[in-house]
């Protein structure tokens, strides 16, 4: 079931409707405007993902609050939901150092939302694993997890709200390619 954007938001609409991006006019050419550099698509790409970041730290801060939790807690506890993993291993899903992952997840055992279990694979480097009292937290945040989800699909639309997901998925992954280079 496919809704249509109900957004009058540019960034909701067809991209055939929206306006063209401002341009210096120093850059435009007498043929018409020239496409954008690869440097200025990077740069680009890194603004809107700093500001997508901010907002959904902040958005993220405000759903996890009345939970008793922060927007990192949630963070490395929902690493963890569907399986045990080393701080390493909770890093690198989530794009945090390791010294950040490991400085949450003490938190988290000292109050109780999470424990250390033995890792069959490592002896010295143990598994983090949320407690009853952690998930239940993390439940607390899944109604306005949801409230927020079906507004961002209302605005997108669910197509462009997938797509935009696969897009990220993406990015990412073409990030961590360039990154091993």
């Amino acid at each position: 079931m496919s809704r249509e954007p109900t957004s009058r938001h540019p960034a909701a609409q067809d991209p055939a409707n929206r306006a063209p991006a401002a341009q210096d006019p120093a850059s435009r050419s007498p043929a018409g405007p020239e496409p954008a550099s690869d440097k200025e698509l990077l740069s680009r790409t890194a603004l809107g993902v700093f500001r997508l970041s901010g907002q959904f730290l902040s958005v993220s801060e405000r759903l996890a609050r009345p939970a008793g939790l922060t927007a990192s807690w949630w963070q490395v506890l929902g690493a963890v939901l569907r399986e045990d993993l080393p701080v390493s291993g909770i890093a690198r899903v989530m794009g945090m150092t390791r010294q950040g992952v490991q400085r949450v997840a003490d938190l988290l055992v000292g109050k109780g939302l999470a424990e250390y279990v033995p890792n069959p694979a490592h002896r010295r480097a143990k598994l983090l694993r949320p407690t009853d009292e952690g998930r239940a937290a993390v439940r607390r945040i899944d109604p306005g997890h949801a409230a927020l989800a079906a507004r961002l699909a209302a605005e997108l639309g669910e197509e462009q709200f997938a797509e935009t997901v696969r897009v990220l998925d993406q990015l990412a992954a073409a990030m961590d390619a360039v990154a091993e280079e």
